[in-house]
């Protein structure tokens, strides 16, 4: 019974978001056209320079409020009257960037220049102490300049991805990356390690489950001293599926006696209560509406469908009534995104697609239209999501800005996903 459970625990937790009926970015009817200038000094490599290019115009399409110009330019950083208009390609703005570059720290000069008037409007210099993580720097970088021009925050570019991948049987490692996957860092090695889960909103500490020792537990890891301490083991499985907005409540999946259900657990006291009490499968538990209620993945009426649970309270009600097996979920505020399968496809494989819904509507939106679309996440932004795009025996990360209807895929090199958080 327990094996069953955690391969439909996998998959409900393997498998955004705002209200789509809610505007929530202003629509630009013409998006403005943006040139990317590279002006680094020439004792810095072609291919740094470039690829630092490649993250920079590659940030600003996935912003989706430029027309980005596909062209590597170089120029001088001051410029010359070609070089602070360039007429020949029509564009309105340019973003310059001088790159330097030590031995480990990076530094990054910029200016915005409107092409109409040749005038810099925004100029700012960024460092970095450690530039492996370069593409931070880009991020930082565009974040900046799309609220120069007064669109809608992409501030989530700067959150870090935090993912647990597959490296061989029953072993797996969990690694931090930006939402590209240009830089990643391995941070939990040695044995199974899945389901990573940030807990809290700077970034500093995660929660992950370790099947290494007798049972399996879950442990905090801390960041800036790189110490772990055990939070709580449990026959069977345990799992930290969502973090309260405070960071002083988790949300857990356990089967202590074969049967999985959620319970609420207080960090500073150690108390630990059961939210849910049935005798099938109770999964993948998330808050909702401000923290008071939780949705969750239970097979009660069935199939997988999702449920929503006042905390302190055992009466429920059933949130869904599309699809017929819901496997992964993630909340924001009182939206929700979810993976259902749909069927199996002439190959044999499994179609999964997103959709999201809003717990105080009747709204719904299918997300994805193909492939096995998997554990999606929502940003700290209503307008951008983030899942598991898998190929067979390969994986990617996929972006989903709602607004702009646009979706990107940011392949993972080596291994295979398995859970991510940001």
């Amino acid at each position: 019974m327990i094996k069953k459970i955690v391969v439909f625990l996998c998959l409900a937790l393997f498998a955004y978001a705002g209200d789509a009926t809610v505007e929530i970015v202003k629509k630009i009817d013409v998006l403005p056209k943006i040139a990317v200038q590279d002006a680094s000094p020439k004792n810095i490599d072609l291919e740094s320079r470039r690829s630092f290019f490649k993250l920079i115009a590659g940030d600003l399409r996935v912003s989706s409020h430029f027309n980005v110009l596909d062209d590597y330019l170089q120029s001088s950083y001051e410029g010359g009257p070609l070089e602070n208009f360039l007429s020949d390609k029509k564009v309105d703005m340019i973003l310059r960037f001088s790159l330097t570059q030590d031995l480990n720290a990076a530094t990054a000069n910029v200016k915005l220049i409107n092409a109409k008037t040749g005038v810099t409007t925004f100029e700012k210099v960024y460092s970095i102490t450690d530039k492996k993580r370069n593409p931070f720097l880009a991020h930082k970088i565009v974040v900046d300049v799309n609220d120069q021009v007064g669109a809608p925050s992409v501030k989530w570019m700067e959150q870090s991805v935090i993912f647990a991948r597959y490296t061989d049987a029953k072993k797996s490692e969990i690694v931090i990356s930006d939402y590209t996957l240009s830089y990643t860092k391995i941070v939990v090695t040695g044995g199974l390690n899945i389901f990573p889960k940030w807990a809290n909103t700077d970034q500093s500490a995660f929660y992950y489950t370790s099947y290494s020792g007798a049972e399996p537990t879950i442990y905090q890891y801390d960041l800036k001293t790189g110490g772990r301490k055990s939070i709580i083991s449990s026959p069977g499985m345990v799992v930290c599926s969502d973090v309260s907005k405070d960071g002083t409540k988790l949300l857990l999946t356990m089967a202590p006696k074969d049967q999985t259900d959620i319970y609420i657990y207080d960090i500073s006291t150690r108390k630990i209560s059961k939210i849910t009490d049935y005798s099938g499968i109770d999964v993948n538990g998330n808050f909702i509406d401000d923290d008071k209620r939780i949705a969750f993945v239970s097979d009660r009426l069935g199939s997988p469908d999702i449920f929503a649970q006042g905390i302190y309270d055992k009466s429920f009600e059933k949130l869904v009534y599309h699809g017929k097996n819901k496997n992964s979920i993630s909340t924001y505020d009182n939206y929700i995104v979810y993976s259902s399968r749909e069927a199996d496809s002439e190959f044999g494989r499994n179609t999964f697609n997103l959709y999201l819904i809003s717990t105080k509507t009747d709204y719904l939106r299918q997300l994805t239209a193909s492939g096995e679309n998997l554990y999606p996440r929502f940003a700290k932004d209503p307008d951008t999501i983030m899942f598991i795009k898998q190929f067979g025996n390969q994986s990617a990360l996929g972006i989903i800005r709602l607004n702009a209807n646009k979706t990107y895929q940011f392949q993972l090199k080596t291994g295979k996903l398995q859970s991510i958080d940001w």
